[in-house]
C-alpha cells in the first residue's frame, strides 16, 4: 500500500491511497486511526469489519470509526485499487459541526450525491478546481452524516453577527491572500468552528471560503500581469500560488486565455488608447 499525505494537520488528514495487492496477496488487518471515509476511485478490494463482510468497487466509500479493526482482502478481485481517504478525529468532527456517534464502521455502495461531493474532492486534491481541499472533506462527511442521520439538509439561519464575521474575514482574506491559508485558519479568525463557518461564509458570500481566496489572487494576479512587466512565475508567487501549473490553469480557467495572452491582450489595449491620447490635438 502506497500512502502519499496530501493533508497532515491535527484536524484533518488526507491520503492518496494505492494498493497493488491482488488474489495471490494474504489478507492484512489493520485499526482504524480517528473517524474516516474513503472513496474508491478505481479498482475494488473487500473488507471484513465488526464481523460483517462487503465488496467495495469503483464509487463506493469505506467508513471506519476509531478503534474498529478490519481487514482488507483481493480473493474476488483484480489486482489493485485506489481510494481518496479524509481521517477526522473526534475533536475535529466537533470544529466541524458534525457528531461522532453517528459513525460506524462499514460501507456503503456508490451513492450519485456523496459520488460527486467525493469527485469535486478528488478535483481539489489535483488542484483542478477552485474549492480547498480541506472545505471538500468537510462537505463530504456532512453530506454522509446526514445520509445515515436521515437529517434534511436546512438552509443556514445568518445572524446580523454572522455577516458581520463573515464580511470582516472577507477582508482579511483579501489582505493575507499571498499567505498559505486553510478553512481552519479562517474559521479561527471568525471565532467558530470551521464547518459552520463554511456554511455561514458560502450563505452570505454565495462561494465558499477557498473559492473567495483564490479568485482574490487570481484578480491581483490579473492587475499585476495588466501593468507590471514582471515574469509570469514571479506574478504566480507574488499573489500566492505555489504552484505555477496550478496558477496557469486556475487563471485560464477564470479568464478565458493564458496569463501570458491576458498579459499580451492589455499591454495591446493600453499601447491603442496611449496612442489615441498622443494623437489628440
Amino acid at each position: 500500500m502506497l500512502a502519499s499525505t496530501l493533508i497532515k494537520d491535527g484536524a484533518l488528514r488526507v491520503f492518496d491511497n494505492r494498493c497493488s495487492s491482488g488474489p495471490g496477496d494474504a489478507p492484512y488487518r489493520e485499526q482504524y486511526r480517528g473517524y474516516s471515509i474513503a472513496y474508491v476511485r478505481r479498482g475494488s478490494f473487500g473488507c471484513l469489519t465488526r464481523g460483517r463482510r462487503f465488496e467495495l468497487v469503483g464509487g463506493s466509500f469505506l467508513l471506519g470509526r476509531d478503534g474498529d479493526e478490519f481487514t482488507c482482502t483481493h480473493e474476488h478481485h483484480a489486482r489493485g485499487d485506489e481510494c481518496l481517504s479524509f481521517h477526522f478525529d473526534a475533536t475535529a468532527l466537533e470544529l466541524f459541526g458534525l457528531r461522532a456517534q453517528a459513525w460506524c464502521s462499514g460501507a456503503l455502495a456508490p451513492v450519485a450525491e456523496l459520488g460527486v461531493l467525493a469527485e469535486r474532492a478528488q478535483a481539489a486534491a489535483r488542484a483542478r478546481c477552485d474549492v480547498g481541499l480541506d472545505e471538500a472533506g468537510a462537505l463530504l462527511a456532512a453530506r454522509f452524516l446526514a445520509l445515515v442521520s436521515g437529517d434534511a439538509s436546512l438552509p443556514v439561519a445568518v445572524s446580523a453577527r454572522d455577516r458581520r464575521r463573515a464580511v470582516r474575514v472577507a477582508l482579511w482574506l483579501d489582505a493575507h491572500a499571498h499567505r498559505e491559508l486553510d478553512l481552519a485558519q479562517a474559521a479561527r479568525e471568525a471565532g467558530v468552528s470551521a464547518f459552520h463557518f463554511l456554511r455561514l461564509f458560502a450563505a452570505v458570500t454565495g462561494v465558499t471560503p477557498h473559492q473567495y481566496l483564490v479568485r482574490a489572487r487570481l484578480r491581483r494576479a490579473a492587475r499585476l500581469l495588466a501593468e507590471d512587466a514582471a515574469p509570469i512565475a514571479a506574478v504566480a508567487y507574488e499573489v500566492g500560488f505555489g504552484d505555477l501549473s496550478n496558477f496557469v490553469r486556475s487563471f485560464r480557467r477564470a479568464a478565458g486565455v493564458s496569463p501570458r495572452q491576458f498579459r499580451s491582450a492589455a499591454h495591446a489595449d493600453r499601447k491603442i488608447v496611449q496612442d489615441r491620447l498622443a494623437a489628440r490635438p
